[in-house]
């Protein structure tokens, strides 16, 4: 059942995506931990034992609720009818995605910029990016879009995925209160230094293997797809793809770099410090517009083939 499931909410989201109107569980996993980080603050000390504490608890804390939430509506759905058990499996799935907002909130920057409207662009890429847009040129502009959707195809398409296939809902929706603690709390900063840490760090071990099947299905992808350099995503994945703090981010960006022929990342503006970051790939060309139409349709392309993929082998190999 879950794995039929998990394909129409695929579907579902390929389709429909994320409407902002719509109300999203994020939002309520959002809420929670920014509650919990107040009164977690309030009660331990401001110091980096205490923080370090407090980020545990919060880790801790947010998991339970998440994942006994999730328990507990399918279990009350189930014992009410099975076929309401399986409708709310494929709404659990289809939330836990976001392949297709990812795809249109990038595609608003490509949208922007083919008008020459760079500060409409500039603030719709504000709206995915984590960095400091103000400082960015229209080059910077779209190798921030093109990063964003090169990283999140792993956090918002692969992990989910992967861990759906893998734990069901429960496991997809655990994964995704990680990865929201990460965005909200994960920061290398004054503020999250030592709270932050543990959140952090357990996100970098729910993508370890994730965010690596992400860089292989991009790499085949360039490989099947006409208007890539499947080698060079190939090639540049070898090398480049511990390019980052993080043992993860890189791996993506990597991959979809090679097989654009570009190169992303560098320096780059967080809450007015620049920091410095490695540069990914080779420059063999200057980024371009139509390369964040080339990116979603590689991270696209990767998606189809996971969940096709994670259904066969989940109905040859049932767990």
């Amino acid at each position: 059942m879950e794995p039929a499931a998990i394909g129409i909410g695929f579907l579902l989201d390929f389709v429909i995506g994320d409407p902002e109107s719509w109300w999203h569980p994020v939002r309520g996993i959002g809420w929670l931990i920014g509650r919990l980080e107040h009164l977690l603050r309030k009660w331990f000390p401001e110091n980096p034992a205490g923080e370090l504490a407090a980020g545990g608890i919060l880790a801790v804390s947010v998991l339970a609720v998440t994942g006994g939430t999730t328990v507990g509506i399918l279990f009350v759905a189930g014992w009410l009818h099975p076929g309401l058990r399986f409708l709310i499996l494929c709404v659990m799935s289809w939330q836990v995605l976001a392949a297709r907002s990812l795809k249109t909130e990038s595609m608003k920057v490509y949208q922007a910029l083919i008008k020459n409207d760079v500060e409409r662009a500039r603030g719709a890429v504000s709206r995915i990016v984590g960095r400091d847009t103000r400082p960015l040129s229209e080059e910077g502009i779209i190798k921030a879009a093109v990063e964003t959707v090169a990283e999140n195809a792993s956090d918002g398409v692969i992990a989910p995925l992967f861990y759906l296939l893998l734990l069901g809902p429960v496991g997809g929706w655990m994964y995704k209160a990680v990865n929201t603690m990460d965005s909200m709390v994960g920061y290398q900063n004054q503020r999250y230094q030592y709270l932050g840490r543990i959140p952090a760090r357990l996100d970098d071990l729910a993508n370890l293997l994730p965010a690596r099947l992400t860089a292989f299905l991009l790499i085949v992808a360039a490989w099947l797809l006409p208007g890539f350099d499947g080698r060079g995503a190939w090639r540049i994945w070898r090398r480049d793809r511990y390019c980052h703090k993080s043992p993860n981010s890189a791996q993506g960006e990597a991959a979809c770099a090679g097989a654009l022929g570009v190169q992303l990342a560098g320096p780059a503006w967080y809450f007015g410090v620049l920091v410095e970051k490695p540069m990914i790939g080779d420059a063999a060309r200057n980024v371009e517009k139509e390369d964040i139409v080339r990116v979603n349709r590689l991270m696209m392309a990767g998606a189809w083939m996971a969940v096709a993929a994670g259904i066969m082998i989940r109905g040859f190999f049932p767990f």
